[in-house]
């Protein structure tokens, strides 16, 4: 590499060229939002490849909670784009160390399309492994087949709940899913819609949403356990529908895990479709 180009940690203070490079190149693989990119650069590692002033490609780590570490974005500029591949070699080598050091095992990636992804083959070489497949659900409508249990009281996430989402975490999803508290508080900050539902004077279950334009993104639903059969999860699903028709959003959009057939039937009913596109998740061991 020439001398002038260097890697180096990002900070808040990297927002404008990271944001510049997301608007003008088409080699873009992102996770987060905008909205969520300031928190990213404060919490999580992220490295950047530089020639002088100008930054040519960035990598970005998300949710980095031991033993998980997930990539949030990966970027390179317009005019370094045939020199993607060295460049994530040199920005995944300066990455991992800092993740080791807040005591990430093991690196994830998570893309929407197994046959098409840009990434993909790469990252398999690089020693990832295809660890989950994932479906996508779309809705254009905003029918509710059921609104749910009325008897439980759904409001606004607050800080004291925190402890009680991470016991549902721990209840629900494996760990490479799970949220820890700090990830709690930054999705409150970041994510227009994001409730709780109390059941009996206690908190169940959770929901949050993300929008961007004209879509709406179902991004996680989660009940304990303990109130399984209470329809708890159709009282949260409801909601969020309704959220999604005063956003005017076109589309509603989910992933979920190939596996989770309780989740498919209350989205089938809820009148999501199946797309035929398939997504993945891919693990490499540190």
């Amino acid at each position: 590499m020439a001398s002038t180009q260097y890697t180096r940690l990002l900070t808040i203070d990297d927002i404008a060229p990271v944001t510049r490079l997301l608007s003008t190149s088409e080699y873009i693989y992102q996770r987060f939002t905008l909205e969520e990119l300031p928190q990213l650069l404060k919490k999580y590692p992220a490295v950047g490849l530089f020639h002088g002033n100008s930054l040519q490609s960035f990598l970005i780590s998300q949710t980095v909670s031991a033993p998980s570490a997930w990539i949030g974005g990966y970027g390179v500029s317009w005019s370094e784009s045939r020199s993607y591949v060295s460049m994530l070699d040199t920005l995944l080598a300066q990455l991992i160390p800092h993740l080791v050091k807040r005591r990430a095992r093991h690196l994830y990636f998570s893309g929407n399309d197994l046959d098409n992804d840009w990434l993909r083959n790469i990252l398999l070489a690089r020693d990832f492994k295809l660890y989950r497949l994932l479906y996508a659900y779309d809705k254009v409508d905003f029918t509710i087949p059921s609104p749910g249990n009325q008897q439980a009281l759904v409001r606004p996430v607050e800080l004291g709940d925190i402890p009680i989402l991470l016991t549902i975490e721990q209840s629900c999803f494996e760990d490479f899913w799970r949220y820890d508290a700090s990830s709690f508080e930054e999705i409150m900050h970041t994510h227009p819609y994001f409730v709780v539902a109390e059941w009996q004077g206690k908190v169940v279950g959770y929901q949050f949403n993300a929008l961007d334009d004209e879509f709406g993104y179902l991004v996680r639903i989660a009940v304990h356990p303990s109130a399984s059969g209470k329809a708890i999860g159709v009282r949260l699903m409801s909601e969020a529908i309704t959220f999604f028709q005063q956003a005017n959003v076109l589309r509603i959009m989910l992933n979920t895990q190939e596996d989770n057939t309780h989740a498919h039937r209350l989205y089938e009913w809820f009148g999501f479709i199946r797309v035929p596109q398939i997504g993945f998740v891919l693990r490499k061991n540190l």
